[in-house]
């Protein structure tokens, strides 16, 4: 296999690792126990490290080792603040860019599915806009840890953001795109409140 692929095959499996949680925040990795677990060469795990040390999901510390980055309360209320910008605004500008069958598709994703693995792979929001793409994608990174933190900790919340989704789906095939921004604002609040609750709840245990 060529190089370029075996770093981002190092890259795609070390970034899923940390999304999903199987490497946790706060854990201690190392070169060792990344190349034996990927089957991979010293040096694709390297050229991955770096990039995702760039995207902040690790911190290389020399002599030390590698540490998963925690998701702090800063963190949370960075990457909420810039949501809150861009979603809102991405609706607004480009939302009668979707397909009405693809809003359609989403509006039975969410009524139907009983697993959000399923769902939100399906729940993104076009933009054709590069920049904000670019800037937006770190953000989407960290979005996903916090999907597999709090929508997989509690079904009472899952059930919520479905049921939010469908709300901003329902003004979305009406074309009101005032409506749904509104929306999508009240489902971000609500994402962070249990994302705040997930970690004040961990520090109490």
């Amino acid at each position: 296999m060529p190089k370029t692929n075996l770093k981002t095959l190092a890259y795609n499996k070390i970034r899923q690792k940390i999304v999903t949680c199987e490497y946790a925040p706060g854990t201690f990795l190392n070169e060792e126990i990344l190349t034996e677990a990927l089957s991979l060469s010293r040096t694709p795990i390297r050229d991955a490290l770096g990039r995702l040390e760039q995207e902040g999901l690790i911190e290389i510390r020399p002599k030390r080792g590698i540490i998963v980055k925690s998701l702090t309360v800063s963190d949370i209320n960075m990457i909420f603040e810039v949501r809150n910008m861009y979603e809102p605004y991405i609706l607004k500008n480009y939302g009668s860019l979707l397909p009405v069958e693809r809003l359609h598709g989403f509006y039975d994703i969410f009524l139907h599915t009983d697993s959000n693995s399923e769902c939100f792979k399906n729940n993104d929001r076009s933009c054709p806009n590069v920049y904000i793409q670019n800037n937006y994608s770190l953000i989407l990174t960290q979005n996903a840890r916090f999907r597999y933190m709090t929508g997989n900790v509690s079904n009472n919340r899952l059930e919520d953001t479905f049921k939010e989704h469908l709300d901003i789906i329902r003004p979305c095939l009406q074309k009101n795109w005032d409506e749904a921004a509104e929306k999508m604002l009240y489902h971000l609040e609500e994402s962070k409140k249990s994302t705040f609750q997930l970690i004040f709840d961990g520090m109490d245990n």
